[in-house]
């Protein structure tokens, strides 16, 4: 179990761990436009949802995960957080989900499966959680353009290599980059990660910074508990 400061997250059935990723866009996702409903794709644990129930005053906060382990994890992670009666967790694909869309979503969020072009594992179901073949970018975009409300926002977390390929993709349904947030583990390290929020509404220039995890090991940026520092016990 992870204990966070308001929440715990089992993740014993699951084949995605708590993780930086997670917590990351969690905390990030933007809510300046107070969403009152939220969506959050290939929910995992359901850390990612758990997150922005208790940053927002959000009514309706969905999630969608199609592993079945993860998927009943999710669902007792929601029952067992202050945030119950807020959380629902659909048991399905996207492709599944999207055809007949009921709801808009103010704010929709994903950290969706990468690593396209490394080796698979021995582990079908880590695979899974992690290959984008279970859901490829163009779904996701797709999915966003039909299911955002008009003022809605995307947000989500890709490897910074695919950043590009992403808000090309994305322009093509006329969903436009508000918000760019690169990401690095330490100071001399390379940019490892994207954080980026779309919206219907073109603006000239997205908002564009870097935020460093550490300093070195185990001794973060001040940035990073600024971020976190309302979920993670150690801040």
């Amino acid at each position: 179990m992870f204990q966070f400061k308001q929440f715990s997250v089992l993740q014993d059935k699951t084949a995605m761990k708590v993780g930086t990723d997670g917590v990351l866009l969690g905390a990030w996702a933007p809510i300046n436009h107070n969403p009152f409903s939220v969506l959050d794709i290939g929910a995992g644990t359901g850390i990612i949802a758990l997150m922005l129930a208790q940053r927002t005053n959000a009514e309706q906060i969905d999630a969608l995960e199609i592993d079945e382990d993860a998927y009943e994890e999710a669902v007792e992670n929601f029952e067992n957080s202050p945030w119950g009666d807020r959380l629902f967790c659909f048991h399905a694909g996207l492709d599944e989900f999207i055809e007949e869309p009921e709801d808009e979503y103010d704010l929709i969020v994903s950290n969706p499966p990468f690593y396209a072009e490394d080796y698979k594992s021995e582990n079908e179901q880590r695979d899974l959680a992690r290959f984008q073949d279970a859901m490829p970018f163009e779904e996701l975009v797709e999915a966003a353009d039909l299911l955002l409300s008009e003022n809605g926002i995307l947000a989500i977390i890709l490897p910074f290599k695919e950043e590009e390929k992403f808000i090309a993709l994305a322009k093509e349904s006329e969903l436009y980059p508000i918000k760019i947030t690169r990401v690095k583990g330490t100071p001399t390290a390379v940019v490892k990660r994207s954080l980026l929020a779309f919206s219907r509404n073109e603006t000239s220039q997205p908002e564009v910074d870097e935020l460093t995890i550490e300093m070195n090991r185990h001794v973060y940026t001040p940035q990073y508990i600024d971020l976190t520092k309302d979920f993670y016990l150690k801040f």
